[in-house]
């Protein structure tokens, strides 16, 4: 389920934010790309979109005059409700100029994993990873390789911000390939995976169970550079991989799976996550 193309925007707010709910994204306007004439003209007054998770669906658009449709039965849509009390909240954080992340419930987590087969405390155990929530806000924090929006936890965006900028300084050009997953997002790739004939197993090696994967929480991200293919262990002999064992620590951040880690998981040189929420700013 990947993210669609961004629009074209003359300027997109570096503090804009993705509300985030367990069915519904609220993605600001100017970032997604319209699917048809009509929505064309409604993305373009959008001040946020309601996409749905599992699928991508565009849902709404909030206007100044009030919620515009743009699917049939719109107040049947689930989540719905919860999508326009968070709306109702953010207008009233802007107000008194407040930011609080806090983090979504996992309760529906333990039920849509044994539907893949997978038993969440026994993988917890055999893994030592946990499961990690999705944030409530995430940061908008510039464009992945592929021109998609990249979100991240506000601080993580700060800091991945300061640490291109440092790289980029000493001549290295640091790249995002992803950022932010949904919970949705990983259980599409498993079930793709599983389609195509794959093991829960042969799964497990390469990617973290939906749920327990560090991109949920918006402080990971995949980091790589031009000319190097992504998301391939030949990035650990790049310049970029280099700068990066030298420097990263010092914005932060941690390479989350070396080789031979006790997750199980196989060497990913370009994934690396913030060690510590960045308070400032």
């Amino acid at each position: 389920m990947p993210y669609p193309a961004p629009m074209r925007t003359a300027c997109i707010p570096l503090r804009a934010t993705l509300l985030n709910t367990a069915d519904i994204e609220l993605w600001p306007g100017g970032l997604l790309q319209a699917r048809s004439n009509g929505h064309a003209r409604l993305l373009a007054r959008a001040q946020r979109v309601l996409r749905r998770k599992r699928d991508g669906q565009y849902l709404a658009v909030a206007l100044a005059e009030g919620l515009q449709p743009l699917i049939p039965n719109l107040s049947r849509e689930p989540g719905l409700a919860i999508a326009k009390r968070t709306l109702a909240q953010d207008a009233a954080r802007h107000r008194n100029g407040l930011e609080r992340v806090a983090t979504l419930p996992l309760h529906r987590m333990q039920v849509r994993l044994e539907t893949l087969g997978l038993d969440a405390d026994r993988y917890a155990a055999r893994s030592g990873l946990a499961l990690i929530p999705e944030p409530t806000q995430l940061r908008f924090a510039g464009f992945d390789r592929w021109r998609r929006a990249l979100w991240l936890d506000p601080g993580a965006a700060r800091a991945w911000g300061r640490m291109q900028n440092a790289a980029l300084e000493d001549g290295i050009v640091l790249d995002a390939i992803s950022g932010y997953r949904s919970h949705d997002y990983q259980l599409g790739i498993f079930e793709r995976k599983l389609a195509r004939g794959l093991t829960v197993e042969q799964i497990l090696a390469v990617n973290a169970a939906p749920g327990f994967s560090e991109h949920h929480s918006g402080l990971a991200l995949d980091i790589g550079t031009p000319g190097e293919p992504p998301a391939e262990e030949s990035f650990e002999t790049t310049s970029a991989f280099a700068w990066l064992q030298a420097n990263a620590a010092a914005h932060g951040f941690r390479l989350s799976y070396p080789r031979d880690n006790p997750h199980g998981i196989v060497y990913e040189p370009w994934h690396w996550c913030l060690a510590r929420r960045d308070s400032a700013g």
